[in-house]
């Protein structure tokens, strides 16, 4: 449970930096990261399996065999982000390559910090 916490705030904070920093990303604030991070930490809970399945499927798992399943796993976290997108107001990506960035951001953070901490 803690360490699901800490990814949720840590997830907060990339999402607050990559708004600085990507012109097509726009968050209204730390709170809005926070709802943003958690509706995201939910929504990849409930459907990551899903859609990393159907994208495996739908690439012959070419990816999988290949040693190359992280793709497959930021193609599937970036549309839980475009999910995310459409169900709040104070966060909007201005197209899939946004999400996609994202996508790789959080998974980068969040790998180095299980490396460190867990």
């Amino acid at each position: 449970m803690l360490q699901w916490i800490i990814h949720i705030v840590l997830d907060a904070v990339v999402l607050l930096i990559a708004a600085k920093f990507l012109s097509k990303v726009h968050l209204n604030g730390f709170k809005s990261a926070l709802i943003v991070a958690l509706i995201i930490g939910v929504l990849s809970f409930l459907l990551s399996w899903l859609l990393t399945a159907v994208l495996n499927i739908a690439t012959l798992g070419i990816f999988y065999f290949l040693g190359l399943g992280f793709i497959t796993r930021v193609v599937a976290y970036a549309i839980v982000i475009e999910i995310a997108d459409n169900l709040t107001s104070d966060f909007k990506t201005e197209g899939f390559l946004p999400s996609l960035w994202l996508a790789i951001l959080i998974a980068i953070v969040g790998a180095i910090v299980d490396a460190l901490l867990f």
